[in-house]
């Protein structure tokens, strides 16, 4: 792309996102992460309305008294953002495609993030870790993530979150939140999610489309999959085809839901026809009430 045409673009979904960002997201995203980080600072005397999961139990069997622990809250946190770059993020059917709403989605949480004055970092992965970008903070810094974004071309095609997961929590050794942004189309990843939910603060954001549930009644197609490449005929004028295909995206959901549930994930489902605010909305008030 050249410089001209990606300043344009880079510039647009800053305008767009900050605006976001100021209005909505930055009182969402600091209720939802402040303290996540907390430094054990002193002991004192147990009082009516205290948290009763903070009583220290040894000195409290000690003094035959209950106290409790005090924490200050660490301020400076750590957000990362751990991007699916694979093929099947080129489709889309409706306003955007997958890989553009994950980029506004991406500018969106590091623009919130910055506000809260935490450092941001982003993982970008097909079947293999693409690029790495260390945590930072800066307005410089989250626009170069949004020029990465935007014109980031990867080497390979393929899935695999597994591998993106592993990596991450090598790589990253202090606590901290992290956004997985994906289609989540790939299997066999609950094991590493269950781990990197165990290590970190992990979030799925999953990028879908209308078309990948509804075959619209074209006749005889010819169909590609994106990160293979493999290619096959396909009759939509078949109503057993067209609902077979339902049928299949439906279970495909109930399985990824099912994974995130037993791994202690929160998530959000978002359209490529559907503006995002609402249900990130959703997920961060949800996240809220638990606290």
């Amino acid at each position: 792309m050249e410089a001209t045409e990606l300043f344009k673009k880079v510039r647009k979904i800053e305008i767009k996102t900050r605006g976001l960002s100021n209005q909505i997201f930055s009182g969402q995203y600091h209720s939802v992460f402040k303290g996540r980080g907390m430094a054990f600072s002193e002991v004192r005397e147990y009082q009516y309305g205290d948290d009763i999961r903070n009583i220290d139990w040894n000195v409290t069997a000690r003094f035959n008294h209950p106290y409790i622990k005090i924490f200050d809250e660490e301020r400076e946190l750590t957000v990362m953002l751990i991007i699916d770059v694979s093929g099947s993020n080129e489709f889309g059917t409706q306003q955007n495609l997958k890989e553009d709403q994950i980029t506004e989605i991406a500018a969106v949480l590091a623009f919130s993030a910055i506000q809260n004055n935490d450092k941001v970092g982003v993982i970008f992965f097909s079947d293999k870790i693409e690029k790495f970008i260390p945590p930072k903070k800066g307005t410089s810094h989250i626009l170069r993530i949004i020029r990465e974004l935007i014109n980031f071309k990867p080497e390979n095609k393929e899935t695999n979150i597994s591998e993106a997961l592993k990596y991450f929590t090598n790589v990253i050794k202090k606590r901290c939140s992290a956004f997985l942004i994906s289609d989540f189309i790939d299997s066999n990843f609950e094991e590493a999610i269950k781990i990197a939910n165990r290590k970190h603060d992990l979030i799925a954001v999953r990028i879908s489309d209308e078309r990948e549930y509804n075959l619209p009644n074209v006749g005889m197609i010819r169909m590609k999959n994106a990160e293979t490449g493999k290619k096959m005929w396909v009759d939509t004028s078949h109503n057993k085809t067209r609902e077979a295909f339902r049928i299949s995206g439906v279970k495909n959901d109930q399985i990824l839901n099912e994974i995130f549930l037993k791994s202690g994930v929160d998530f959000a489902k978002i359209n490529t026809g559907e503006d995002y605010v609402k249900p990130l909305i959703g997920m961060f008030k949800k996240r809220e009430s638990r606290r």
